[in-house]
């Protein structure tokens, strides 16, 4: 791999991915349904609403009936929101109707029971009714046939909703691309562990699986190794008969212990370096036929390699939208590295200023979670000045 440019390891990793994230389609059921993404446009299979009804509690009446107003017509029966197929409504008769309930042949119009006076078997009318008000035509929403949901929709309880209304049961959404989460190094230690000198808590496993969920993808394995090479094999064996992409931090810098350029780099990894900081050590490799995608191990070049190479593949592979990536103006002035592109932590300062958040070596954490945006600096700029205009990338 030699030294590659952020562009050129980008192409090479999205080459490599291209295949694999490939639009696949799967069916799931409604109630799993939410936050999917539709992977055809829906057609509706019926009429919306599907037969005629009422829109409100009132009376179904023949409009002619009321030509002299005030009206009292004798009340015919009654029809509540329930099936069946009511019997035609006589001229000079109204019928009592509950809303939804089905609009009896020959009724043009509803008059709402708060504009009604009732008198026994009688119903008066003293206000004159258009043709069709208050009765929902049957297809008036949308007919059978007609787009009910587009293709590329994340679908919310709204989308949800008119899906059952039409009778569907299931729906084809973009299936989910499957990413397994490894990580590497005997000194790491869980979350809530007793640290001994040397020990360090693996923040890597955690931001890495949120990462991933954040693009609409799903961890299907997640595991820690030790600097083992038997044991990474083991990992890697696993993450690949359940994952279509395998992500690993830690393991591939140049001096002893690095478990995962041992194990991979004899199976046609490529391991170098890219122009950037954070983030300078960086692999990729097959294994098992799954790509791996390589990061360093500091917790701040994991989670910016992460955004800069990965997740914008993920999230279009998933059908979410891409970060936010815009110019903003520098609060503060600082300098920068010649020939590496720069990700530097920032915060937004009012509507369009942004300003520098922590320093930019590679293990601050606490400064990158301080942050809510990255930003760029090419790799020909070395001093950016108060004022400066500067791409950024909304984390």
């Amino acid at each position: 791999m030699g030294h590659r440019s952020v562009a050129e390891h980008a192409e090479h990793i999205a080459a490599m991915l291209e295949p694999t994230l490939a639009a696949r389609i799967e069916t799931v059921a409604l109630d799993d349904a939410f936050g999917r993404v539709t992977a055809a446009e829906v057609l509706s299979p019926v009429d919306l609403p599907l037969f005629r009804n009422s829109q409100m509690d009132g009376f179904a009446v023949l409009t002619t009936d009321l030509a002299t107003l005030p009206a009292t017509l004798p009340i015919a029966g009654e029809i509540a929101a329930r099936p069946g197929d009511p019997l035609p409504l006589l001229p000079g008769s109204a019928v009592r109707i509950m809303t939804g309930g089905v609009v009896p042949a020959g009724a043009d119009a509803v008059v709402p029971v708060e504009d009604t006076t009732v008198d026994g078997s009688t119903v008066t009318i003293t206000r004159a009714r258009s043709t069709g008000e208050y009765v929902r035509d049957q297809g008036s929403d949308l007919r059978r046939g007609d787009r009910l949901l587009p293709l590329g929709l994340r679908l919310g309880s709204r989308h949800l909703a008119a899906l059952a209304a039409a009778g569907l049961t299931s729906v084809d959404v973009v299936a989910r691309v499957r990413v397994a989460v490894i990580t590497t190094g005997s000194e790491l230690i869980q979350p809530g562990d007793i640290p001994v000198l040397g020990q360090v808590f693996d923040s890597n496993a955690t931001a890495l699986a949120a990462a991933v969920r954040a693009t609409g993808a799903v961890v299907a394995f997640r595991a820690h190794v030790l600097d083992d090479h038997e044991a990474m094999l083991r990992a890697l064996t696993e993450a690949a008969a359940t994952a279509d992409v395998i992500i690993t931090s830690g393991g591939i810098s140049m001096g002893d212990y690095e478990v995962v350029r041992e194990t991979l780099e004899p199976r046609g990894a490529e391991v170098g370096h890219v122009a950037m900081q954070p983030g300078g050590p960086q692999a990729t490799a097959t294994f098992d036929g799954v790509p791996v995608i390589c990061f360093p191990g500091n917790p701040v070049s994991t989670q910016i390699s992460f955004e800069v190479f990965v997740a914008p593949l993920l999230r279009e592979a998933s059908g979410v939208a891409a970060a936010v990536r815009r110019r903003r103006t520098m609060t503060v002035g600082t300098a920068s590295i010649a020939g590496k592109r720069q990700f530097l932590r920032g915060a937004a300062v009012g509507g369009d200023g942004v300003t520098l958040v922590a320093g930019p070596s590679s293990h601050l954490v606490a400064g990158l979670a301080a942050s809510d945006l990255l930003i760029v600096v090419p790799e020909d700029v070395i001093e950016i000045a108060v004022d400066d205009s500067v791409e950024t990338w909304e984390l």
